[in-house]
């Protein structure tokens, strides 16, 4: 089961890299940053069955770690402005962190699959990429707002264009 989903995490963690690859390419918007993490959330629906429920301190661990690796995301998710549009900024580094965290989550999880119940263990990896993702997802944000205040408003630009000159 442990080999099996640590299959998956690499299949998804190859398809996170070629998403992220294909977004620079396009320009973002807030739904962009928002939707994922929201996505996300209704994984905690897992918490209903007794399999997943994990201890105060395993949820404290995990989203501590979780938070911690969320840095690594922030350092190399940048945005700038081209052709009056915000573009997420390619980083060399972050296909490398990706692959560096997704293989610290694969060998956290053969560890610690010979101590804590699979069902506990998934609950707990679930907590750990959500608490890694939000926080990521707020600077993405927050980034994201800054750069747009510095954009030119179009509304009032077209306005100025149709008003007669006096």
């Amino acid at each position: 089961m442990v080999a099996a989903s640590s299959v998956a995490a690499v299949f998804m963690g190859i398809g996170a890299l070629i998403v992220r690859m294909r977004a620079a390419r396009k320009p973002t918007s807030a739904k962009k940053i928002i939707m994922p993490p929201l996505f996300m959330s209704t994984g905690a629906l897992m918490f209903l069955f007794p399999a997943f429920r994990v201890t105060g301190l395993e949820l404290l661990e995990a989203t501590a770690v979780g938070m911690i690796f969320s840095l690594l995301l922030i350092k190399t998710s940048n945005f700038e402005i081209r052709h009056e549009s915000i573009y997420l900024k390619r980083s060399k580094a972050f296909p490398i962190i990706l692959l560096s965290l997704l293989i610290i989550r694969i060998l956290g999880k053969l560890v610690l699959s010979t101590t804590i119940d699979i069902g506990e263990l998934g609950g707990m990896f679930f907590i750990l990429a959500f608490a890694m993702i939000v926080p990521w997802r707020i600077a993405m944000y927050r980034q994201y707002t800054k750069l747009k205040r510095q954009l030119p408003n179009k509304t009032t630009a077209a306005a100025q264009l149709k008003t007669p000159l006096t």
